[in-house]
């Protein structure tokens, strides 16, 4: 499975580490991704793959 947010589309990005020695090697920041039960319009539930920040902006979206 690729580490894909399937609503917002949010992917790894790529970085360093830095060492005390200020050495700088490639890595992945991976984003948090969780998977939830959504209920679709016409009834059904479906499990999908999404990021936590993304869960967050949907929960204060909806208390409005």
């Amino acid at each position: 499975m690729s580490r894909i947010c399937q609503i917002t589309g949010k992917g790894p990005m790529v970085g360093n580490n830095v060492s005390h020695a200020n050495n700088k090697t490639k890595r992945r920041f991976l984003p948090n991704l969780r998977t939830v039960r959504i209920t679709l319009e016409d009834g059904t539930t479906r499990k999908v793959r999404v990021a936590a920040s993304t869960l967050r902006t949907l929960k204060k979206q909806s208390n409005k």
